[in-house]
This record gives C-alpha cells, structure tokens and sequence, in this order.
C-alpha cells in the first residue's frame, strides 16, 4: 500500500508540473514539490553546457548550420518525447499565435546568439543579453529595495562579464538583437507556462517544431554537410539537448510558479553559474572582480522582491 501511495504522489507531481491549477492543488494537499527555484538552477547550469558542445561545431560547421543543428535536434528530441500534434487540435486562436510567436522567437534568438559571438567575445554578447531581462524586471519594480536589487545585478553582471561595448557594427547590431529577443522568450514562455489550454511543455514543444520551420529557410543548407561528419552531427544532437530541452523544459517548470519579474531577475545568476562551470569543468579560476561579481548578482536575488510581497 505504502508503494502503491507513493506511485500516485510521483503521478500527481509529474502531472502539476505542467499544469499550474494542479500544481496548487498538489501545495495545497501536502504532495511535496521541488521549488521553482531548484528549476531554474537546473536550466542555469544546462544553459552553459550547450555552449561547451557549440565549441566543437564552430570547427565543423557554420554558424548558421550551429544554429540549425541545435534547434532540429531539440524539435526531435520534443516530437518523440511529446508528440505535440497531438494537442495543436485542442489550441485555440491566441494559443496558436502563442506557440507561432515563441516558435519564431526561438528561431530568430538562435541566429542572432550564434552571428553575434562569431563576432564578438562571448562576454560581451552574454552581458549585452542581460540588458533585456534586467529592463524588464525594472520596469515592474518600484521599491528601493526592488530597485536596489535590479542596481546590484547589473553591477554584478558588469564586473562577471567586464562589458567591452567595442567590437564589430554587425556583431554589436546582432548582439543587441539577441538581448531584445531574449525578452521577448521570457515574455511569451512566461505566458506559455501560465497557459493550461497550451500544455506547458507541450506547448513548448510545439513551438521548437515551429522554429524548425522558420530556422530551416536560414541554415538548412549551411547544415546540410554535417550529416556526412558524425562527430559533428553527435555535437549538434548535445547541443540541441543540452540549450534548447533541457533548460527550456526547467524554464516552463519555474515560469508556471515564479512571477515574470522574478524569473528575469534570476536571470542574472547565469554569469555566476557560468564562473562556477568554469571552475569545476574547465579550471577557470575566477579572478576578485568575478568573486566580487557574484556577491553582487547573489545579493541582487537576496534583496528582490515580487510586487505586493512581505517584505
């Protein structure tokens, strides 16, 4: 009876993480969750693995062709896991323009991240990335202490990254690109994952089908001979799981119970996930302006809070 019990506790749990309804339900019961911050960490520590992986396929493959490669390995790997067609049926209109639109969010972001840092440092494309999300959280708070927090990130995010606004016209324009469509992935994906008709991971595995869609037009053809270089193809499959699966699957996970503003601020912990994968994977050893960085971004998240909560 006691395996029995806690065989429907794991169904309800898998069941609530893609609908919100539920997943208060579930709180409301006593079923345990992991919080949608433990997510989040989740979708941090993947999102620098992809990276990683992209570093073999620039040697392989073009840009455009990286780009392809990430996002029809992720539509395939969600087509198997999730068989999306089987609730497009069930969309209405505003659900489809919702899945249409992040599809070519996903598609344009994918693009725009890889042409930026073939011309600029990756710092630099990483730290221009973060203008977005942060302006975005800002705008929704108004307390000094909402306001200090947004002020500490942005130092934190200065010192981690060491912003170099120099570089290329066509990196910087792409750079910049990037950082607005970045926003617009946390303002659709948030809507997505507030949305029961959409599925929540189903959703957003509609919408990677889509991009594949969009992408297909801009880097099918630079791909093309990848197929040819199993190396290069095993790479593009990591990359694919490993950016566009993995962390947008924990990203659905923590939008559907962290307010958007809160979700674009946690943004920020990204450059010290990054120094930490640098440390424990490649040996980078911070120097004090990182350490110092950290603390910052740490501190940022420490003193935010949500519109409207207890201080």
């Amino acid at each position: 009876m006691a395996v029995s019990g806690q065989r429907r506790d794991n169904c309800l749990i898998d069941r609530a993480l893609e609908n919100p309804s539920l997943s208060l339900r579930l709180r409301r019961n006593g079923v345990a969750q992991p919080p949608p911050h433990a997510y989040f960490v989740g979708s941090a520590v993947f999102h620098y693995l992809g990276p990683s992986f992209a570093v073999l396929l620039f040697a392989r493959v073009d840009v455009l062709g990286v780009a392809w490669l990430r996002i029809a390995s992720a539509a395939m790997v969600f087509a198997l896991w999730r068989r999306p067609w089987r609730t497009l049926a069930q969309f209405d209109r505003s659900g489809w323009a919702l899945v249409a639109g992040l599809g070519l969010v996903f598609a344009l972001m994918n693009v725009a991240f890889y042409v930026a840092i073939d011309h600029l440092p990756l710092a630099t494309v990483a730290a221009i990335e973060f203008i977005g999300p942060v302006a975005l959280a800002l705008a929704a708070m108004r307390s000094t202490r909402n306001l200090t927090a947004v002020a500490a990130a942005i130092g934190g995010v200065y010192l981690l990254t060491h912003v170099r606004f120099a570089g290329q016209p066509v990196g910087v324009a792409f750079a910049f690109a990037n950082a607005a469509l970045f926003t617009a992935y946390i303002v659709l994906a948030h809507r997505l994952a507030r949305r029961p008709e959409t599925g929540g991971i189903d959703g957003l595995a509609a919408a990677m089908l889509v991009a594949l869609l969009f992408v297909s037009p801009i880097g099918g053809v630079a791909a093309a001979h990848a197929f040819a270089d199993p190396v290069a193809l095993a790479a593009g499959i990591g990359v694919g799981v490993t950016s566009s699966v993995i962390p947008y699957v924990f990203d659905q996970l923590a939008m559907a119970r962290l307010a958007r503003e809160t979700y674009a601020l946690f943004v920020a912990l990204l450059p010290a996930t990054a120094a930490v994968i640098g440390v424990l994977v490649l040996s980078q050893l911070p120097s004090r302006l990182d350490v110092a960085g950290i603390a910052l971004v740490m501190l940022a998240v420490a003193l935010q809070r949500p519109e409207g909560s207890a201080p």
